[in-house]
């Protein structure tokens, strides 16, 4: 079973193991959201379930897909999770302008932080949407964003000067009462497991048996349309989240889980900051079992997409 995840992207099983095609098979993934190759050797040959996800981050914004903006974004202050704003009328206009960007694609699930600025972003959204207007928009506070400690409530710049006096880049710069990028990266970790097995169970009907072959939508130059990458995928995720903690989730799929890049895009991109209401979507491909829903692979279609809000 394959979904698709915007701004980021599966199958259950009775006697096999099932999975969420993302397309090409990763070791590196499957080992990661697995016990151990002994273990899944046992379990027969594995099903597929094809899942596309785009993820939405807020920006204090965030990655795989952020928020719209506050009126702290406007004043370069450091929210983290201290401070819980509200959208500024401009951020309501950018997550107005996104949903009317994602008014056809159809939503089977939307997980969001538990942040107001979030919330309000996702909400906006799923009001827009032609084909899914009422669906349930699931809080989960492993969304939160990364929390700063001290320097939450302070000027942006003010944390910055304090990762360069300790000579760190200001992206792995833990300030003191903060969380450290592995610590996000554990919540990361969690509100994966917790949205693949959701998705397994409420979509045992579109888990595919034996080898499931898709066209690669990877492959090709995308058209810069809402809907790239999502033909022939029967899930589709939106994910509502914040700035920091999307860029470290970036991080995390692109070099813990080796995602190769799309094509065309330069590898430098991948860390650069996403946009108020940017989105990102990749392709998720889970095996599932009588135990656990595990990544089997995972493929980029876009990063930090901002067509919506280019005027």
């Amino acid at each position: 079973m394959g979904f698709n995840l915007l701004g980021v992207a599966f199958a259950s099983d009775q006697s096999g193991s099932r999975s969420i095609l993302c397309k090409q098979h990763s070791r590196t993934l499957y080992e990661n959201f697995t016990s151990t190759r002994e273990d899944v050797a046992c379990r027969g040959p594995p099903e597929d379930l094809l899942i596309r996800w785009p993820w939405i981050s807020h920006r204090p914004k965030p990655v795989l897909t952020f928020s719209g903006e506050t009126q702290c974004n406007k004043d370069g202050l450091l929210q983290g999770q201290k401070i819980d704003s509200p959208l500024s009328e401009i951020g309501i206009q950018q997550s107005e302008a996104a949903g009317q960007y994602l008014r056809d694609v159809k939503f089977t699930n939307v997980f969001v932080s538990d942040m107001k600025r979030a919330k309000q972003t996702a909400e906006i959204i799923a009001r827009n949407n032609r084909t899914c207007p009422d669906i349930e928009l699931v809080a989960d506070p492993s969304l939160k964003e990364r929390s700063f400690g001290i320097a939450e409530g302070g000027r942006v710049i003010e944390m910055k000067n304090m990762a360069k006096a300790a000579g760190q880049p200001l992206p792995e710069f833990t300030p003191p009462e903060g969380e450290t990028m592995e610590q996000v990266k554990v919540r990361i970790k969690g509100f994966l497991k917790t949205m693949f097995h959701r998705i397994a169970n409420e979509h045992q009907d579109k888990i595919q048996d034996g080898e499931t072959s898709l066209a690669d939508e990877t492959d090709r130059a995308q058209a810069g349309l809402p809907d790239d990458g999502v033909l022939n995928v029967p899930v589709h995720a939106l994910v509502v989240g914040h700035g920091a903690y999307m860029s470290i989730a970036m991080k995390y799929f692109f070099e813990d889980l080796k995602c190769p890049m799309p094509r065309g895009l330069d590898p430098s991109q991948r860390y650069s900051i996403c946009p108020n209401t940017g989105m990102c979507r990749f392709l998720i491909t889970l095996k599932c079992n009588n135990v656990d829903p595990a990544l089997s692979d995972l493929k980029c279609v876009f990063i930090n997409r901002r067509d919506h809000i280019k005027a």
